[in-house]
């Protein structure tokens, strides 16, 4: 048995497409929605985020702007530039590139964003209308794997969903979401007893713990889904050949860029899982699109413009 290899790449691009559509909608109107992203000093991973993130926009007709604070930024500095973010009428949505120096309070700076604005789903008003299944902003990873799933035609309701992993960023909303669908969840961490027993009830089976190839096949129930999230990055050899070892492929790769990217899911639960996402180009890629696609589910809920986005006869998103 070998697992369905469930196409991130090729559910991105749809949903992108969908985003365009509704973008040539709303410029019929005169209406362009904006983007700001706000990066605050000089971390290497982050700079290659919001790189991806505004080119993405600029190929889905997003209008966006990079505000890009000194490293040395009070968290005062910080949150008055989002509260003249939050005045601009032509900017729907806000995204604080995470983590900050270590002198800014993220939680204060993440309270700062409007509501209304806060695409990445993490303001507490957002939170809660999640937890009550109002309209509003969700997290983008989470938001990803549920159109994922949905879009494999794979069912949730009344299925039993383990998530590993309790963050605010994953975790947390991807529990809330799939208990909104109808799954029976549970949500296991670092404190969780017996984890694999637990992991191996799972008929979906969502890694997020950021933890290289934990998942191992004992973690799994032969048939299952499993959604990894995690993006790891592997630099040693024993690692590398406790993961990878007989892969050519990516022997090829590992030695001549010395690393070799890994989810939380170990490779071998490709033999037992009924479907699995891959990383790369799983749920990575949904992460932007989903961005996207709440940038625009910003700029139609300030502007009065209906609750959802509508794509090919069907609401997307959450």
């Amino acid at each position: 048995m070998s697992a369905r290899i469930l196409d991130g790449k090729k559910i991105a691009s749809d949903i992108r497409q969908e985003v365009v559509g509704e973008i040539v909608a709303m410029a019929v109107r005169g209406i362009r929605p904006g983007l700001a992203v706000v990066l605050v000093g000089h971390n290497p991973a982050s700079e290659i985020y919001v790189r991806g993130k505004v080119k993405a926009c600029a190929e889905v007709r997003i209008y966006s702007e990079q505000h890009a604070p000194a490293e040395t930024s009070t968290t005062a500095d910080v949150c008055a530039l989002i509260n003249d973010l939050n005045r601009r009428d032509e900017i729907d949505g806000i995204l604080v590139q995470l983590p900050l120096p270590t002198q800014i309070d993220a939680k204060r700076v993440l309270m700062a964003v409007d509501p209304a604005k806060d695409v990445d789903g993490f303001h507490p008003l957002n939170v809660g209308f999640l937890s009550t299944q109002r309209p509003g902003l969700v997290p983008c990873t989470p938001a990803g794997v549920m159109e994922i799933l949905k879009r494999s035609q794979i069912p949730v309701a009344g299925q039993h969903a383990v998530i590993v992993g309790r963050s605010d960023i994953v975790g947390k909303p991807a529990a809330m979401l799939l208990l909104n669908a109808n799954a029976t969840v549970t949500v296991c961490h670092s404190k969780t007893r017996d984890l694999s027993r637990v992991c191996s009830q799972a008929d979906i089976l969502v890694a997020a713990i950021g933890r290289a190839g934990l998942i191992t096949r004992d973690f799994v129930k032969p048939g299952a889904t499993v959604i990894d999230v995690g993006m790891n990055k592997i630099t040693g050899n024993s690692e590398f050949q406790r993961l990878f070892s007989g892969d050519s492929e990516r022997e090829e790769t590992f030695r001549k860029k010395g690393s070799v990217l890994v989810g939380d899911v170990h490779p071998e639960v490709a033999q037992v899982a009924g479907a699995l996402t891959p990383v790369p180009g799983g749920v990575g890629p949904l992460t932007i699109a989903m961005l996207m696609y709440n940038t625009v589910k910003a700029a139609k809920m300030r502007r009065g413009s209906g609750q959802g986005l509508v794509a090919s006869g069907q609401q997307i998103g959450g």
